[in-house]
């Protein structure tokens, strides 16, 4: 009976997390980029009381064993990196990756972070940067009197400067992917970095060898689904209240025991 509330504690605490996770799709539900996580549990340890193929008698065996599981724990969150709708800006720097692959940007520590976001802007020098000012990788830099800008589905970004009616070509944009996506570890600020899990990056022209293709002027939206979150919401909320009612029956029954000499 004891071993019910440690049990059902086990599973409270594992729904609670759920629900953390749930919250965090919410809030990013209009993040550009964003990549939906999914919690995953697992069952614990079993107390074993019989093990199957015991002997009960000299020329029997018992078919199947007798085990109590002990509860769940939280074994991973797993990031989900399926397409995201695509949203018209008519942002010449605002770009999406048709297709798997990451952008590619210099964080100040000299790592190269990854990202799905495609929302780029012009420093001051004509870097094409993110909002938080990291630099694009390979640089690309836009010359000022540029009129127009256009980015290729193969990531060639050319412009037309002023007075001159052919375009030059000023940068190429290449696309990074990994062998196990789902091993990025999350930076916040719609960033990855590569971990050992993730594998070493792979780098290519968009379009080449699985990597997607660019379209300019799109943003790719989270691939959150409102409804699917609050359903699931509902599921984590109803089984924390399960949870919760088999430490009040086991508490009642405990009771119960306590009261039987009186």
């Amino acid at each position: 009976m004891i071993r019910a509330f440690y049990t059902a504690a086990s599973g409270m605490q594992a729904q609670q997390l759920n629900v953390d996770n749930i919250a965090n799709n919410l809030a990013n539900v209009n993040t550009s980029g964003f990549k939906r996580a999914r919690a995953q549990f697992q069952d614990l340890l079993y107390q074993n009381l019989r093990t199957a193929g015991t002997a009960s008698t000299q020329s029997k065996e018992f078919p199947v064993g007798l085990e109590v599981g002990l509860g769940t724990r939280a074994v991973s969150t797993e990031r989900v990196f399926m397409q995201g709708d695509f949203k018209q800006t008519g942002n010449p720097l605002d770009m999406v990756i048709a297709g798997a692959g990451f952008f590619q940007v210099l964080l100040p520590t000299g790592e190269i972070g990854y990202t799905r976001s495609g929302e780029f802007h012009m420093d001051r020098e004509g870097s094409v940067v993110t909002a938080d000012g990291l630099s694009l990788e390979p640089q690309v830099t836009v010359p000022s009197d540029a009129v127009s800008i256009s980015i290729g589905q193969d990531g060639v970004v050319s412009v037309i400067q002023a007075g001159q009616a052919q375009a030059q070509q000023v940068g190429s944009i290449e696309l990074a992917t990994f062998p196990n996506p789902a091993g990025l570890s999350p930076q916040g600020r719609n960033l990855f970095i590569a971990t050992t899990s993730s594998g070493d990056p792979i780098t290519g022209i968009p379009g080449e060898n699985g990597l997607g293709t660019i379209q300019q002027g799109f943003v790719e939206q989270s691939n959150v689904s409102v409804v699917e979150e609050f359903v699931n919401m509902i599921i984590a909320q109803r089984a924390y209240e399960a949870n919760s009612k088999v430490i009040r029956t086991a508490d009642d029954m405990l009771s119960q025991v306590n009261n039987l000499s009186r």
